[in-house]
């Protein structure tokens, strides 16, 4: 049990007999009526986004989860499969539950999201941010360095990343896996 004063980005909670992970959360205050709490939450163990507001004080049932590290093996008709780095057992993930699908490298580091209650395999996170190859992009033109003009590029996962224009084919570049966005090259 908790109250809304406990509520907090990647809290997971029980609402409707669903587990919401909080995304956005905020306080409306009024003059003469009580505080609000208001929250954006993403259905872990459904596809629904949804806001809802409680009163502040109002009790919330948090998860219980649990953070554990795996590696990325492959994916096939059962989705994507990870292996426990401790027991080497295998899970199988569908792609909804994973955070960023796109970026995934085989044998890359993710921890898997447990409910303590049920034992349950919940979501997959990736690191926020990761080092990938860069294995076709248009050539850039000298000089075209002044402003921040950006050029798609497809890297070795097979997600295509914008980047300045001064990147180019097999250079290693660090990518935010939250919004697929490029941060800086990499040198080797």
């Amino acid at each position: 049990m908790a109250t809304t004063a406990d509520i907090r980005t990647g809290l997971i909670i029980k609402l409707d007999n669903s587990l919401y992970s909080v995304v956005e959360f905020g306080q409306n205050k009024t003059a003469r009526a009580a505080a609000k709490v208001w929250a954006k939450l993403k259905g872990v163990d459904n596809s629904r986004s949804i806001e809802h507001t409680w009163n502040s004080g109002d009790t919330i049932f948090p998860v219980r989860i649990e953070k554990k590290a795996f590696q990325y093996l492959y994916q096939d008709d059962t989705g994507y499969n990870f292996m426990d780095n401790e027991t080497f057992e295998q899970i199988a993930m569908a792609e909804s539950a994973i955070d960023a699908p796109q970026f995934l490298k085989e044998g890359q580091e993710v921890s898997v999201q447990i409910n303590t209650e049920t034992e349950q395999y919940m979501a997959v996170e990736l690191p926020d941010k990761i080092v990938v190859k860069v294995t076709y992009s248009e050539p850039g033109v000298k000089g075209d360095t002044a402003t921040r003009t950006l050029k798609p590029a497809t890297v070795e996962t097979g997600a295509t990343v914008m980047v300045p224009l001064f990147v180019n084919e097999g250079e290693l570049i660090r990518v935010n896996t939250k919004n697929g966005e490029y941060i800086e090259r990499v040198k080797e």
